[in-house]
């Protein structure tokens, strides 16, 4: 498995970071995507919009990193799009996310889902998660026997849940923002999370990744 220790990403960071304030977006690319990382406050966070598209849901993968000596609560709510026309698009909270999929989706959906996130997070290099996707997916899938719990367990260990980030943890996970079939096109995206405020640019969701799962 491609997962490597997480501190080296954050040395690569702290390499060009050289202070709070001159904080700025760095740009790459991994395995076809490109993700932009920010760090504030001893905070960083590290995101991709995901290629795939499911039920009216545009999804990015986010990897967030507590270099702080607090611990930080940190929900999908906290994570807002908001388009070039002026709408504003909150992340949808994890249980309504699975719930959505199970009622109106498929297990095909949910397959899909999870072979994209996967592809994404372990062909990211310098990057192991503490409390992430990894780590839910082996718990979620230990108690669960039939097809359809396997694929509510799936859907549950890739979405970002509530999560309490100790110092010197990270951790993983999808954020799902609901549309109206019109994608979310370029705009931006705001993370209110560490007790600061952090924003991407971002490029039109269907031209800035050409990762194909």
């Amino acid at each position: 498995m491609a997962l490597c220790r997480f501190a080296g990403f954050l040395g690569v960071l702290a390499s060009v970071i050289v202070s709070p304030s001159q904080a700025q977006v760095i740009e790459f690319e991994s395995n076809g995507l490109t993700y932009q990382t920010l760090t504030r406050g001893e905070l960083t966070i590290m995101y991709a919009l995901l290629p795939t598209h499911i039920k009216n849901y545009a999804i990015i993968q986010v990897a967030i990193a507590n270099g702080s000596p607090v611990s930080w609560t940190l929900r999908p709510e906290d994570f807002s799009y908001e388009r070039a026309d002026g709408e504003v698009i909150e992340g949808s909270p994890a249980r309504n996310v699975v719930t959505k999929l199970m009622q109106s989706g498929g297990r095909s959906d949910v397959i899909k889902l999870v072979q994209t996130y996967e592809i994404s997070i372990y062909g990211l290099s310098r990057y192991n998660s503490t409390n992430g996707y990894e780590q839910r997916r082996q718990a979620a899938f230990g108690s669960v026997a039939s097809t359809k719990l396997k694929a509510a367990a799936a859907a549950s260990a890739v979405a970002f849940t509530i999560t309490k980030l100790g110092p010197g943890k990270s951790t993983d996970g999808a954020i799902f923002f609901e549309h109206s079939g019109k994608g979310l096109g370029p705009g931006r995206l705001i993370v209110k999370a560490g007790g600061e405020l952090f924003r991407f640019d971002v490029r039109d969701d269907h031209t800035q990744q050409r990762h194909t799962p």
